[in-house]
């Protein structure tokens, strides 16, 4: 994933995320009237992108950085309910506001338009508009998987499951894995990481020294991680054909 300071691409053609974002359907001359109409904006860590029910005024891809999407409940709780990794895209068409507080997990940059301009831009775009298909399926399958992680896999499944998935998106991203494996990131604070995944601090600590332990992570600092075997951090998740 990409981290630190972003600087924003002089061109759509030079974008780290043009082959993934909601515009990797846009035709030439798409793209040319997209360049047009787009802008970019930073937020800081722990800034508030959009809240929840708020009016939206523009339509986004993260082009760097982790947002989360957070629901407060009546009782002043707050659940991590989803993250939006760089490609991902806030809002929707047509949808005046999101049913999340989405809130920058570490500085984000996103490559945003005007909303009723882009609403109109995928009115006369089919496949604009089967790429935003695409990416609300895909977010809807993610979102069952993560159910199934939350309600049936153990501890140890869930925090090697959460790693796989940015194991996926960081390989998505760049490309095939070094041969020595992949280093990522961890973008969420501890007690939000545990809050995501459904365990509690302590217990989320103690997988990641078992794990760390058996050779399948190497801690490299508090937020920092190692994966020298792919394959053996997907059969802790229960994926790849995991029992």
């Amino acid at each position: 994933m990409i981290s630190g300071p972003f600087n924003p691409p002089e061109s759509c053609g030079d974008c780290p995320i043009r082959h993934r974002a909601i515009c990797s359907a846009c035709d030439p001359d798409e793209l040319a009237v997209l360049e047009t109409l787009k802008s970019y904006k930073t937020y800081a860590a722990g800034d508030t992108i959009v809240w929840a029910e708020e009016t939206l005024t523009h339509l986004g891809s993260v082009v760097s950085g982790v947002a989360s999407l957070n629901r407060t409940l009546d009782d002043g709780r707050c659940q991590v309910v989803g993250l939006l990794l760089p490609s991902d895209f806030i809002g929707r068409p047509d949808r005046a506001s999101v049913a999340h507080d989405v809130v920058a997990a570490t500085d984000v940059t996103l490559c945003r338009f005007e909303k009723p301009v882009f609403e109109d831009l995928i009115r006369r775009s089919p496949a604009l508009l089967r790429r935003l298909l695409t990416k609300t399926c895909d977010d809807l399958d993610a979102a069952r998987d993560w159910m199934l992680l939350l309600g049936r896999k153990t501890a140890r499944e869930k925090v090697a499951g959460f790693l796989s998935m940015l194991v996926q998106r960081a390989v998505q991203q760049n490309g095939h894995p070094a041969k020595d494996g992949v280093t990522l990131s961890i973008p969420l604070l501890r007690k939000d990481l545990a809050n995501y995944i459904g365990l509690t601090v302590e217990t989320t600590s103690r997988q990641f020294t078992q794990l760390k332990q058996d050779g399948v992570i190497d801690l490299t600092s508090q937020k920092d991680i190692h994966i020298p075997d792919l394959a053996a951090l997907f059969r802790e998740a229960k994926e790849l054909g995991g029992d």
